[in-house]
C-alpha cells in the first residue's frame, strides 16, 4: 500500500513539474506578457503535450528508478526521454506549419518553436531537481542519524577511485555500517585536494599515520578493488605503524555491474597479501562448452569440486550431476547449490569413484557430456602411510573412469592433476602422474578428448596449510613450519577453478595444462603474515617451530620439466606441456600389473610399480629436521631453488 502512494505521488509531482515547465516557456517567451491569443494556445496545447511528455518518461523507464539513489545513468535516461519528447514536439510543429495554408484555423494549436525548446530545458531541470532534492533530503537524514550515532567508527579510506566512489556512496546511505570517513588518501597525487562524493582527498599513502593522528580515524579501510597483493601488504604495514585496524573491501571479482556489497567489508586475510591480477575468462568459449550440457564432478564435496559446481551453475548447464562419497559433503554443496540455484537441474549421486559398477550405472543413468574429475586423495604424507589407497584411489580410480566415459561418449574429461606429479617424490605425486600418463594414452584412440590441468597449492582447502595454521595460532602456538627454505605456490580456489573452466574450453585432447601459479612463497613468511594479520607478534606472542621435512615432500615444487616443453596458449595464465603420450597397450600393460597389487596390499611393491610406470619418480629421504624455533625479524630471502617454471624457463 505505501509503495502505491509513493508511486503515485511521484506521478502526480512528475506531472506538475511537466505543466509548469510549459507555462514557464510561454511566460520566458514573451517576457512576461503573454498576448490573449498566446494563452489560448497555451490553455489549448498543455494538456496533450503534458500527456505526450508523461507517456515518454514511463516508456523511457524513467519512473522504474528509486528517486533516493538517483545518479549519473539516470539523468542520463532522463535526458534521453526528454529528447524524444522534444523531437516529437518539434515534427508536430513543423507538420502544423506546412498545413497552415490550407487549414488556417490550425495556428491555434501550432505551439512556437521557442517554447519548445525553453520547454525542454525546464522539464530535464525540474525532472531531474525533484530527484536529487529527493537524493539530497535522504542523505541528510542519514547524515543526522550517522551524527547522533555514537559507535561510527572514524575511517581513513585508501583509494580513490571507481570502487572507493561506489564506497563512499554505500558508506553514505548506510547508517548500520557505523563508519564515519573522514578522509580519502590516493597515491595519485593529482587527486589531492579534490572532494570525493563530500569527503576530501588530503594525501598519500604515505601520510596515512599522520592524517588518522590528526583526525582521530580508528580504522582504515582500503577500497582499491584491484589492488595487487604487494600494494595490500604496504598498507598494511602503515597500519600497523599508525597503530589502526586494516579492513578491505571485497575483491573486483566480488563486484558485480557496479553493485558493491560493504556487509562483506572484512579484516585483511591471507589471501588479500597473495592476490594477483584479477582472472579474465573468455566466457563464450566456456557458455559454449557448458550450456544446456550434462556435467558430471566427482569429488564435488571437496574443496576444488564444490568450487567448480558453483561456478559451472553460472553457465547453466542442463543437468548438473554431483559425485561424492562423503555424505555430509554431498549434502553441504547439493543443499547450497539449490538454495543459490533453485532453477538448476541438481542431482546429488553418492558414490566412490574405483566401485566401476556404481560409476558405470552412474553415467549410464545420466550420459553426461562433460565430466570434471577432482576426486583425489591428496594429502602428501597420509599417501605415503597409505600407498596402496593412493593407488585405487587416484591412479586406478581415474583409468576405470576415463575407461567409462570413453566407452558413454563423454565429449570432454577434465582431469584435476597437481604440481606434486613434476618429478615426483610422494606416493601422491606419482600416483597422479600415473593417472596423466593413463588419460593422455587413452586420448590418443578415443572420440573424448582427455586432458589434465596442473597446480599448485590453494588457500584454504580443506587441510591445507592456511587452515592448519590458523588453529595453531588460535590454540596460542607454536606454528609448525617444517624447513625455512620451503617455498610453494599459491593460488585461490576461486582463481584455479576458473583456469580450470578456460582450460577445458581449450583443450583438443592430450594436453596437459598447466596453471601460472605466480611467483612462489616462503611457508615460514606465510607463517608470519597469519600471525601478524591475527593480531600477536611472531617470537614474543607466538613462535614458529620447525619440524623437518616430512616424507614425500619437497623444498620446492615444480610445475612443469624441461621434457615437457612448455609453450604459451591464447590465455596469458593457462600454458601446455607438449609431453609425448604412452602407447596405449605399454601403459595398460603396467595398470593390470597395478590392478594385481591391490590385492597384494604390499606398500613397497606398490612404489616400485608405479616408478617402472613414472621412471623419474624418486621417493624422498627424510631430510635432517631443522629443530628451533624462527626468530622475530622478517630474514632476507634466500636465492630461490633452480628449477622449472610454468614457462618452461630456469
Amino acid at each position: 500500500m505505501v509503495r502505491i502512494v509513493t508511486r503515485t505521488a511521484q506521478f502526480v509531482v512528475d506531472l506538475l513539474v511537466l505543466a509548469a515547465a510549459f507555462g514557464l516557456a510561454f511566460f520566458l517567451r514573451f517576457e512576461g506578457a503573454i498576448p490573449r491569443p498566446m494563452l489560448t494556445r497555451l490553455g489549448l496545447t498543455i494538456g496533450v503535450v503534458v500527456a505526450f511528455q508523461f507517456a515518454t518518461l514511463v516508456l523511457s523507464g524513467v519512473h522504474r528508478v528509486a528517486w533516493r539513489y538517483v545518479g549519473l545513468p539516470d539523468v542520463t535516461r532522463i535526458a534521453g526521454a526528454v529528447g524524444i519528447a522534444t523531437t516529437g514536439l518539434l515534427a508536430s510543429r513543423l507538420l502544423l506549419g506546412a498545413m497552415l495554408a490550407s487549414r488556417p484555423g490550425l495556428e491555434r494549436v501550432a505551439i512556437p518553436l521557442g517554447v519548445i525548446f525553453v520547454d525542454a530545458a525546464f522539464v530535464f531541470l525540474g525532472v531531474v531537481g525533484v530527484r536529487v532534492l529527493r537524493r539530497l533530503v535522504d542523505e541528510h537524514s542519514h547524515a543526522d542519524r550517522r551524527a547522533d550515532s555514537g559507535d561510527a567508527v572514524p575511517t581513513v579510506l585508501v583509494g580513490a577511485g571507481r570502487a572507493g566512489v561506489l564506497v563512499a556512496k554505500e558508506i553514505a546511505s548506510r547508517p548500520d555500517l557505523h563508519i564515519r570517513p573522514v578522509a580519502f588518501l590516493d597515491d595519485d597525487r593529482s587527486k589531492v585536494g579534490e572532494m570525493v562524493h563530500g569527503i576530501r582527498v588530503v594525501g598519500t599513502t604515505k601520510d596515512l599515520a599522520a592524517v588518522c593522528r590528526d583526525l582521530g580515524a580508528t580504522q582504515a579501510l582500503i577500497t582499491v578493488a584491484s589492488a595487487s597483493g604487494g600494494d595490500i601488504r604496504r598498507i598494511v604495514e602503515l597500519c600497523k605503524e599508525a597503530g589502526v585496524v586494516p579492513k578491505v573491501i571485497p575483491g573486483l571479482f566480488e563486484i558485480v555491474a557496479g553493485q558493491l556489497n560493504l556487509s562483506r567489508i572484512r579484516e585483511v586475510a591471507i589471501e588479500d597479501l597473495l592476490r594477483r591480477e584479477p582472472v579474465t575468462l573468455d566466457n563464450t568459449e566456456i557458455v559454449r562448452l557448458v550450456e544446456g550440457q550434462t556435467v558430471v564432478v566427482t569429488g564435488a564435496g571437496g574443496s576444488i569440486g564444490s568450487e567448480l559446481c558453483r561456478q559451472l551453475a553460472s553457465f547453466s548447464p542442463g543437468r548438473l550431476v554431483l559425485v561424492e562419497r562423503s555424505e555430509n559433503f554431498l549434502f553441504a554443496i547439493d543443499r547450497e547449490l539449490r538454495e543459490r540455484r533453485p532453477d538448476l537441474n541438481v542431482f546429488a549421486v553418492l558414490a566412490d569413484i574405483a566401485d566401476r559398477d556404481r560409476m558405470k550405472e552412474v553415467l549410464g543413468r545420466f550420459c553426461p557430456s562433460l565430466v570434471f574429475h577432482a576426486a583425489a586423495h591428496k594429502h602428501v604424507p597420509m599417501m605415503e602411510i597409505n600407498p596402496v589407497e593412493a593407488l585405487r584411489n587416484n591412479t586406478l580410480g581415474t583409468q576405470s573412469l576415463a575407461d567409462l566415459a570413453d566407452a558413454h561418449g563423454v565429449s570432454h574429461f577434465v582431469m584435476i592433476s597437481t604440481d606434486k606429479a613434476v618429478n615426483p617424490t610422494s606416493v601422491m605425486g606419482v600416483s597422479k602422474r600415473a593417472a596423466e600418463i593413463y588419460i593422455q594414452a587413452l586420448s590418443q584412440r578415443s572420440k573424448t578428448k582427455f586432458v589434465a590441468v596442473r597446480f599448485g597449492n590453494v588457500l584454504g582447502s580443506n587441510g591445507s596449510v592456511v587452515p592448519i595454521f590458523q588453529e595453531q595460532i588460535a590454540r596460542g602456538g607454536p606454528v609448525t613450519v617444517t624447513h625455512p627454505e620451503m617455498t610453494r605456490y599459491f593460488m585461490t580456489i576461486p582463481e584455479a577453478c576458473q583456469l580450470v573452466l578456460q582450460a577445458a574450453s581449450m583443450g583438443d585432447g592430450g594436453e596437459i595444462f598447466i596453471l601460472d601459479m605466480g611467483q612462489p612463497v616462503k611457508v615460514v613468511d606465510l607463517a608470519r603474515d597469519l600471525i601478524e594479520l591475527s593480531g600477536y607478534r611472531v617470537g614474543e606472542d607466538i613462535e614458529i617451530a620447525f619440524t623437518g621435512i616430512r616424507p614425500g615432500e619437497k623444498l620446492f615444487e615444480e610445475l612443469s620439466t624441461d621434457d615437457e616443453n612448455t609453450a604459451k596458449t591464447l590465455h596469458p595464465k593457462i600454458f601446455t606441456g607438449r609431453i609425448k603420450a604412452h602407447e596405449i597397450a605399454d601403459v595398460r600393460r603396467h595398470f593390470a600389473e597395478l590392478q594385481e597389487l591391490l590385492t597384494v596390499g604390499d606398500p613397497d611393491a606398490t612404489r616400485e610399480a608405479l616408478r617402472r610406470l613414472v621412471p623419474e619418480y624418486q621417493p624422498s629421504r627424510r631430510l635432517t629436521a631443522v629443530s628451533g624455533t624462527a626468530p622475530a625479524p622478517r630474514p632476507e630471502r634466500s636465492a630461490r631453488p633452480r628449477r622449472t617454471t610454468a614457462s618452461g624457463r630456469r
